[in-house]
């Protein structure tokens, strides 16, 4: 059995306890073999992982544009010229942005909701950045030129919380007299953007579909 020795030894290892049981996922017991892990480690590579997240916090942005999360604002997306602003790619989370740039098949830009619909968990429209895509579009349409937006891609995940959300969202994008497409529905129901090959993904934007209410 593991003998926590001086108490302030042990203060330190229930500090650390405490902290990585806040992340998603971790339990006590995971915590604990996390933390015997880094024990073991050197360190060097314990303060390598404590510098990258403080890095995280402190020089990552979130885009203004896009929701995006990066190290500069605008994110490099929005900010490259070459990108088509014709056409935006509505996604739940800033990882599905990367999944999708690794296809290669997308030239378009994003907008990051950072979440769905969720009313049993009592996430709502104004709980996500939809306010924000609405407010894109009009500005959009006001400035005029080649960053007009004249289509939006709905690129939830094809679960009953991203159908909902698709949904929602369709009906307010129609009324602003933008094209609304979805991701075809080639893509697994239930999966996730995350779990989805690079091949998949590359179909389901090349497959896209009308959106239908």
């Amino acid at each position: 059995m593991w003998c926590m020795g001086k108490s302030d030894y042990k203060s330190a290892f229930e500090r650390l306890i405490g902290q990585l049981t806040k992340l998603p996922g971790i339990g006590n017991r995971s915590a604990e073999r996390i933390a015997f892990y880094l024990l073991r480690e050197p360190v060097e590579e314990a303060f390598e992982l404590a510098d990258a997240i403080r890095a995280f916090k402190t020089d990552l942005k979130v885009c203004s544009e896009c929701g995006n999360v990066s190290e500069v604002d605008p994110c490099p997306i929005c900010g490259d010229e070459a990108r088509d602003g014709h056409v935006v790619l509505v996604v739940e989370q800033p990882s599905d942005i990367a999944m999708l740039e690794h296809t290669g098949s997308f030239e378009g830009k994003y907008h990051v909701l950072m979440g769905r619909l969720a009313p049993l968990d009592g996430i709502g429209p104004g709980d996500l950045n939809v306010q924000p895509l609405v407010d894109r579009i009009k500005r959009s349409h006001k400035t005029g030129g080649d960053g007009v937006i004249k289509e939006v891609i709905l690129g939830m995940n094809p679960t009953l919380e991203g159908d909902g959300t698709a949904l929602y969202l369709g009906e307010v994008l129609e009324q602003m007299g933008v094209k609304v497409t979805r991701l075809a529905r080639g893509m697994p129901a239930g999966s996730t953007l995350a779990g989805l090959s690079k091949t998949v993904l590359s179909d389901a934007i090349q497959a896209r579909q009308d959106f239908e209410s």
